[in-house]
């Protein structure tokens, strides 16, 4: 064994060791959307005294922390996101109406004296700075002088219940220094008993929450000691706990807005995770078995190879502690057949280098196939990992764990295909039994789609512009959808509110919406999704309201659960939707930008037109159908460009490569034979990653039906459009530039090279990857392929 193949293996056991080790040892952390919960995401505001910078945001998240425990949630999270947002995930709470509430308060506390009553002053004259007339607990206004105490003097409170008296739940406070407290009630004293100026008013965020009177018993100017007060009010448990908890956690340096708070129960999340572990299993059984076929020993150790990828990708996922979200795992599971697709370009071009060698070995082949495919494998995922990194940076939710998980997939999938595959493989490769029966390693036979390509020798680039042409009547067809239909932006891009229920009957639409326009909800629309479930989606919809809504729908369903609450604040829509058309924009822009650096410009220009029209194309598509544009479709349709850029990548790759033998040959020619030379990889791969996201539609879900369909129609467009639009728009750009590639000679090349290519060019005498047709032919006839 040669000491790089030592090297390999050796860094193949350490990665699946401590891989396994890891995947054993640390859990994987799962997204709300998977084991039910609640997230919040709130947002400083500035005030005119303070501005919400980092540190104001800092502060804030050590205030909301103190009140998540007082909750007594198990396990919360809170993390900063940026300047100015906050992340709060409570898991377990399906009701966020108290978490919303007691997160959102600012809970700026202050005690003031009382002047009188504020029943003696006009409404429209300015107070004296620091006074102000608010309402007490039984509505009478009282006329306040500035605050004598604040929150900042409170040391903590704490509720309990008035065992002795009639008072009923309480909360007692406790100040810090009890002169304070004592100057104020002392000067209160000195007024007789009944004036309202013989009162304290305790005020939490512009509301009189407690205004007691200062007890007959306490003598003027003495004040009451000990720095410590009750304050009672008809108080319940809850009310007094969370009183309690809002004065001792203290007080919002700023303001917070609640501008997105996602709610899923935990039958739908424990549904998801069946559902897709399902979807996995099946999809890669599907797959495996189709490879094992299809390329024999090759394909059952590149089999092995994906138990490793799967391996590595969780246990990746867990050192990283990342969170598992429910689009993550489809990601996930994607990756599989990004993993395929590595595994296949080796074994063709491994299948290429046996077939035109004049003595051909398993061991030659595999090693010309590794070193052959690793340019494409290589560029094909760099162009995935692009779109991985902008769904991270610009998506929201759950849709940023898809990127999470999508980069890690490729890494991972990087690393079975090229390290784990080749040791599995150079070992087989290298026993005596299988050098004497080189068919059942898969790479001693060109394969079905190849001889028959070789046979038929189709000149599919003889006349581009009709492909071009037939490109352009379906762009039309399906971009005319955006027009006619227009699109049906979700709540993530236009702000609102969506609820899912689940009902105990099914209920008919119709007759849901005519309940809640007599609720108070004219503007809901209510659609069905699955046999019981219900889906109403709202402008605006407080928590209050939303019960109110879950009793309409309870009221005609027999009943109703809550499976999924989605919030978004109109600011957050406006920015998701931003985040979107520029995450769509630097996509196609970072492409073009790397194609042409790895390729020539018009290669790159080809390429992400051909995008463009894939875009455009799965666009249309959905608002004909209807389905909703929302960060689940923008994680697809980044993943659809990722992937129908591998193939253009492929087929690309393969053109540079004949050139660099045949610089003056036509381009229409050369591209017309790397098409023919690389389309088993791309029917290959198809249909292993179809087995994949027919599995992930069928049986994933109905949280990934749209998903898997959108990846469906744009992996289906894209394989096309990559081989009949890419390559065809390629040569034209050359033929309009005059370019190296023969010009306008370009679309006759094909036709004309075909006796040339057959009698030798990259041919055996070469010994070359990337031989002609006419090489790989002659030896198929002789084994009678």
């Amino acid at each position: 064994m040669k000491s790089s193949a030592r090297i390999r293996a050796l860094f193949a056991l350490v990665v699946i060791a401590v891989s396994v080790y890891i995947a054993v040892t640390v859990p994987v952390r799962l997204g709300l959307d998977l084991r039910g919960g609640t997230q919040i995401v709130l947002e400083t505001r500035s005030t005119e005294t303070l501005e919400a910078d980092g540190e104001a945001t800092d502060r804030t998240l050590e205030v909301l922390r103190g009140r998540i425990d007082g909750l007594g949630v198990a396990e919360p999270t809170i993390v900063r996101s940026g300047d100015n947002r906050i992340i709060v995930e409570l898991p377990g709470v399906q009701d966020p109406r108290q978490a919303a509430e007691v997160l959102g308060r600012t809970a700026q506390l202050t005690v003031h004296p009382v002047l009188g009553p504020g029943t003696g002053s006009d409404p429209g004259d300015p107070l004296p700075k620091g006074e102000r007339v608010l309402s007490d607990e039984a509505g009478e206004r009282l006329h306040l002088a500035p605050a004598a105490l604040t929150g900042e003097d409170v040391e903590g409170a704490e509720a309990a219940f008035d065992q002795q008296g009639a008072a009923g739940w309480l909360v007692t406070v406790d100040f810090k220094d009890d002169r304070g407290w004592a100057k104020l009630t002392g000067e209160a004293a000195c007024h007789p008993a009944g004036d309202p100026q013989r009162r304290v008013a305790i005020v939490l965020d512009d509301k009189i929450i407690s205004s007691p009177q200062v007890d007959p018993s306490v003598a003027c100017g003495a004040g009451i000691t000990g720095g410590s007060t009750q304050i009672t009010g008809s108080f319940t448990s809850d009310e007094s706990r969370e009183l309690a908890l809002l004065i001792s956690g203290g007080a919002l340096p700023v303001p917070v807005e609640t501008v997105e708070q996602r709610t899923v129960g935990p039958t739908l999340g424990a549904e998801a995770i069946e559902s897709s572990a399902w979807a996995a299993v099946v999809g890669t059984a599907l797959t495996a078995v189709f490879i094992i076929v299809v390329y024999r020993l090759m394909g059952l150790l590149a089999t092995l190879a994906l138990v490793c990828y799967g391996v590595i990708s969780y246990a990746a996922l867990a050192a990283l502690g990342a969170t598992l979200t429910l689009p993550g795992l489809a990601g996930f599971v994607l990756a599989i057949g990004m993993a395929v697709d590595a595994n296949v370009l080796v074994f063709e071009r491994a299948r290429e280098e046996y077939g035109h060698r004049s003595r051909p070995s398993s061991r030659s082949a595999l090693t010309a196939g590794f070193k052959g495919a690793f340019s494409a494998i290589a560029d094909s995922n760099i162009t995935t990992l692009i779109a991985a990194v902008l769904l991270f940076l610009l998506a929201s939710g759950p849709v940023k764990g898809f990127g999470v998980t999508l980069a890690i997939g490729v890494v991972a999938s990087m690393i079975s295909a090229l390290v784990i595959t080749r040791v599995f493989a150079e070992f087989a490769v290298a026993r005596r039994w299988v050098h004497r029966r080189p068919k059942i390693t898969g790479l001693a036979s060109v394969g079905r789609v190849r001889a028959y390509l070789t046979r038929r020798n189709p000149q599919l680039m003889r006349r581009p512009r009709r492909w071009l042409a037939v490109s352009a009547l379906v762009l039309l067809v399906t971009g005319a959808g955006v027009l006619v239909r227009g699109l049906n932006f979700g709540v993530e891009f236009t702000g609102g509110r969506l609820i899912e229920y689940s009902t105990s009957s099914t209920v008919d639409p119709d007759r849901a919406r005519a309940a809640l326009a007599d609720a108070g909800f004219p503007q809901a629309v209510v659609q069905s999704s699955g046999d019981n479930r219900l889906t109403v989606r709202t402008e605006e919809l407080s928590n209050a309201e939303a019960v109110e809504v879950a009793e309409a729908v309870g009221e005609v369903g027999g009943g109703a659960e809550k499976v999924r609450d989605e919030l978004i604040g109109p600011s957050l829509g406006d920015e998701l939707r931003r985040n979107a058309l520029i995450a769509l924009g630097l996509a196609l822009g970072a492409q073009l930008v790397y194609l042409a650096v790895r390729f020539r410009w018009m290669f790159g220009t080809a390429a992400v037109g051909t995008l463009a029209h894939d875009v455009v194309i799965l666009t249309g598509v959905f608002a004909w159908l209807g389905k909703p544009i929302d960060g689940v479709f923008l994680a697809a349709l980044l993943t659809v460009i990722g992937y129908s850029v591998n193939d253009s990548v492929v087929v690309f790759d393969r053109i540079r490569e004949l050139w660099a033998k045949n610089p003056k040959a036509p381009l229409a020619s050369s591209t017309n034979r790397a098409i023919l030379q690389t389309l088993p990889r791309t029917v290959n791969t198809g249909i292993g990653v179809l087995f994949i996201l027919t599995a992930l539609a069928v049986l994933g879900g109905d949280s990934l039906t749209d998903f898997a369909l959108a990846l469906l129609i744009g992996i289906g467009v894209g394989t096309y459009s990559s081989v009949l639009t890419a390559s065809p728009l390629a040569i034209e750009l050359d033929a309009h530039s005059g370019g190296p590639g023969g010009g306008g000679r370009g679309r006759g090349g094909a036709g004309r090279s075909r006796d040339r290519g057959s009698r030798g060019r990259g041919g055996p005498k070469s010994g070359k990857s990337g031989g002609g047709e006419g090489s790989v032919r002659t030896r198929a006839e002789s084994r009678g392929e």
